[in-house]
């Protein structure tokens, strides 16, 4: 699907917002009290302890690797909002550190790792949904994501707790110990962040009156139905089951206009975490 000037626009605006918020998680929290993560910077750190290899060589070489992976793998689009990233988020990082008041929020080292969990995950889970990365380690989750269908947050989380326990070869273990909370934390709120807006709800309705609930799903709530043929386990009758997929909003609505038809109707209600298709991911047609 072609991206119009106004989308771009507001991919842009969402990948400067989420490095915003990292940078400012960074700033506020990490810097003042020593904590460690995982990602680039971690690996950077492992790599200067073992082999001595300067933090920022070793840096802005694997930036570009990962950006040119990303590029080649996840298309010119990723590689232009990404490079977005890359030049902004020192920009706004080096704006925030000039900034003194950031520095003194808290001393508090347990507050500070649950602040820049929740900072961290929802500032990746925006820049990922506006289709780009931060750059760096964020970059391999993507590309294992659209591979092998494995999930971004795992990738990251799994990526970071290595990248973590590697680091106590050399950095303090109650570093380590706060820096396992901090990505543990940031990985819960990004499956949050990247899953929001997306989930529904599936409904089956068994009912000997499925042909008016059915009738009902399509005139009154507007969305498509399929009928599934089934067999009581008790009578062994055949009956037709009715299955939807409608908005966590419209479970109540749908739920008394069957209940209105049928008091006695069995449901059967649970989350579903992405629905793709008509009247979700495309356009309704009515024939």
């Amino acid at each position: 699907m072609v991206k119009t000037n106004s989308s771009w626009l507001i991919s842009i605006g969402l990948i400067l917002f989420g490095n915003t918020l990292y940078a400012l998680a960074v700033t506020a929290f990490i810097l003042p009290n020593g904590l460690i993560t995982g990602g680039t910077t971690g690996l950077a750190l492992i790599f200067y302890h073992q082999f001595g290899i300067p933090v920022s060589i070793f840096v802005s070489v694997f930036n570009i690797a990962m950006f040119i992976l990303g590029a080649i793998i996840l298309g010119k689009a990723f590689a232009f909002t990404t490079l977005i990233s890359t030049f902004y988020f020192p920009f706004i990082l080096g704006v925030f550190e000039k900034i003194t008041m950031l520095q003194d929020i808290t001393n508090d080292k347990l507050l500070a790792s649950i602040y820049t969990g929740i900072i961290i995950g929802v500032s990746i889970g925006i820049v990922i949904k506006a289709g780009a990365s931060t750059g760096g380690m964020d970059i391999p989750p993507l590309v294992l994501n659209k591979k092998f269908g494995i999930s971004v947050s795992m990738s990251l989380y799994v990526f970071d707790f290595l990248i973590l326990l590697s680091q106590m070869l050399f950095a303090n273990k109650e570093q380590v110990l706060y820096g396992l909370l901090l990505v543990m934390i940031y990985t819960v709120i990004l499956d949050k962040v990247l899953m929001f807006g997306k989930s529904r709800t599936q409904v089956k309705i068994i009912s000997h009156k499925y042909e008016e609930i059915n009738r009902m799903i399509l005139q009154h709530l507007d969305r498509g139905s399929t009928l599934i043929h089934a067999e009581t386990g008790y009578r062994h009758d055949n009956r037709l089951v009715v299955l939807t997929i409608v908005s966590n909003r419209e479970l109540p609505k749908l739920n008394n206009l069957v209940l209105s038809i049928d008091p006695q109707a069995f449901m059967v209600i649970n989350q579903v975490n992405e629905v793709k298709g008509r009247g979700f991911t495309m356009d309704k047609t009515y024939q």
